[in-house]
């Protein structure tokens, strides 16, 4: 019988929101439970740890939106395992001078993490959750320290390049989205 393997999973939060949308327009991280898939895919392994990245809403923009990422990071908070961290968005303008945000810091951390992870001999399975080409190399130097790399995006965000460094991947379609919408189980009461 085969050890239990340590599990390691590193989730690249906005680009699991892009793929969401890919779905479905309406679909957000918001009514994913994050926890029982999860729980799903790492089955009878270890699960050392959930590393959460992504970039705090602005309230003064989206006060609806904020509101509805408020009530996600808290229900993450309470998820035994869960880790979560949060960047700043920065400001910038398009062609036509329009104000749009784009995070930084995200990639660059989740990134030093894993390897800093492996070289650690933290997991011997890294999950990530990105569809994000460049994150390809990223593979190529934990699977180094003998590493299994497991990829998990949407069909339409996923990078070949990334695809073919990981040892495993699956693809959430909408299926698995309506099977993991978060269900406040207090509310079933």
């Amino acid at each position: 019988m085969e050890a239990s393997k340590r599990i390691s999973v590193y989730i690249d939060g906005a680009n699991f929101v892009y793929g969401l949308k890919s779905l479905n327009p309406k679909y957000s991280d918001y009514h994913f439970d994050f926890e029982n898939f999860i729980k799903k895919i790492v089955g009878q392994q270890e699960l050392v740890g959930v590393f959460y990245y992504n970039a705090s809403l602005k309230q003064s923009i989206n006060p609806r939106r904020f509101r509805e990422q408020q009530k996600l990071l808290a229900r993450l908070r309470n998820v035994a395992n869960f880790k979560i961290f949060l960047w700043k968005r920065q400001k910038r303008f398009n062609k036509e001078d329009e104000e749009y945000y784009t995070i930084k810091g995200d990639d660059i951390y989740l990134a030093l993490n894993m390897l800093n992870d492996a070289w650690e001999n933290k997991y011997d399975i890294a999950i990530l959750f990105s569809g994000d080409g460049d994150f390809a190399p990223l593979l190529k130097y934990v699977k180094k320290k003998n590493k299994r790399v497991e990829v998990v995006s949407f069909v339409k965000l996923a990078s070949l390049n990334l695809l073919n460094e990981a040892d495993k991947f699956m693809f959430i379609n909408k299926k698995i989205a309506n099977r993991f919408f978060w269900r406040d189980e207090r509310c079933k009461r």
